[in-house]
Order: C-alpha cells, then sequence, then structure tokens
C-alpha cells in the first residue's frame, strides 16, 4: 500500500507530479494540510501538535491525532509511523526539505529510516526529489529535474557506478567529508545509479 505524507515548508505545486491515487492513504503533518490543499488533495488523516497550522483552524473531514508539543519525535516522523502502521510499503513525502535546516537534515534521515524498514520512500518539493539506497541501485527516470547529485551517508561508500549520465563514474569511491558527485546531468531516458557498500542520498534538483 502506498502512502503520501505532506508536510511542512515551501513547495513549487506546479512541478510536482506525485499524484495519490484513489486507493492511497493521505496523511498531512500540522502545516503540510496547507500543502495538501495547494495541490488539490483532501488528506485522510491530519496529525500534529498544530503549533503551525492552528488549532483554531483544524478542518472538519479527516481523521484528527493531535500529539502533544513536547514530544520525541517530529510531526512529519510521527506520520510517516502511522503509515507504517496503517500498512504502508511505499511512502512518499511531500514537502519537508526547504526552511529549518534541523528539520531538513531530520527528514532526510527518515529516507534511511525507511530503507532499513524496507520501504520504497522519495520525498520532493517539487524543486528537490531525494531518496535513499544501500548495497543497492536504483534505476531514475529523466523527468523535468536538472541535475543528479550522489551524498554519502557514511564516512566511506564504495562501488559506485553510474551510468547515463554526462559524468559516468565506474567502482568510485566516495566519502562524507568530500562530496564530489554533485551536479551531474542525465544525458537519456534515465540513469543507473548502484552502490556495492555504505549508504547514498539520490537527489534530484533543478534551479529556482
Amino acid at each position: 500500500m502506498r502512502a503520501y505524507i505532506y508536510t511542512g515548508g515551501n513547495i513549487d505545486a506546479a512541478a510536482i507530479t506525485e499524484r495519490p491515487l484513489e486507493r492511497d492513504l493521505r496523511i498531512a503533518a500540522d502545516s503540510g494540510w496547507n500543502n495538501a490543499r495547494a495541490l488539490g488533495i483532501t488528506p485522510d488523516i491530519l496529525l500534529g501538535d498544530f503549533d503551525s497550522l492552528g488549532k483554531e483552524n483544524l478542518p472538519d473531514g479527516p481523521e484528527i491525532y493531535q500529539v502533544p508539543a513536547e514530544k520525541d519525535l517530529t510531526d512529519t516522523q510521527l506520520a510517516v509511523e502511522l503509515a507504517l502502521t496503517r500498512g504502508a510499503t511505499e511512502i512518499v513525502i511531500i514537502g519537508g526539505l526547504s526552511g529549518r535546516l534541523d528539520h531538513t537534515l531530520s527528514n532526510l534521515a527518515i529516507l534511511a529510516h525507511l530503507q532499513e524498514k524496507k520501504v520504497h520512500a522519495i520525498m520532493t518539493d517539487g524543486q528537490n526529489r531525494a531518496r535513499f539506497i544501500r548495497n543497492s541501485g536504483a534505476l531514475i527516470p529523466r523527468e523535468g529535474f536538472t541535475y543528479l547529485s550522489l551524498i554519502a551517508a557514511d564516512p566511506q561508500v564504495k562501488g559506485v557506478e553510474v551510468q547515463g549520465c554526462k559524468y559516468p563514474l565506474k567502482n568510485a569511491k566516495l566519502k562524507n567529508t568530500h562530496q564530489y558527485a554533485v551536479s551531474n546531468e542525465i544525458t537519456g531516458n534515465c540513469a543507473l545509479v548502484e552502490v556495492k557498500k555504505g549508504g547514498l542520498y539520490i537527489i534530484e534538483s533543478r534551479d529556482k
């Protein structure tokens, strides 16, 4: 089952092509409700402490889960855990890549967490789209993003291969202290990214 999670932060609504089907679960994390509505989506569930959306602005209709403001997990993390308990095996997170840097890094870590659980996940705000792989590969279709970057998540990532890009890589080693696989470009219909040992963030992006 696929779940869409709408979280806070700026989005480029016109550039977001990821759209839920009727059968997909749709969850808004606090002010992610506004991002969902900007995309013409009405979430099934609204979750959060509502410090951003405002308790006086809670809509009628969706299931509402109000959580304490003082908590260990962010609203987005709680939304992900809720999706998992509902049986999600694929998660698309809309938003979460702008605004406060601590929130952005925390949100990116969710992708690594979901990979550990064997849940396919992507995160996008329209300008950027991110995914995480470890000891595996991914086929990245060319879908309007200008750049393709690989960010090492471990001290060393070995056996990195990139095909279908302007700057191919063959059995490369990346370090998290020396990120040089940035601003590549897909030249064909898709790119193939593989890593033999270690974790990689695969980030597609475009300039504003």
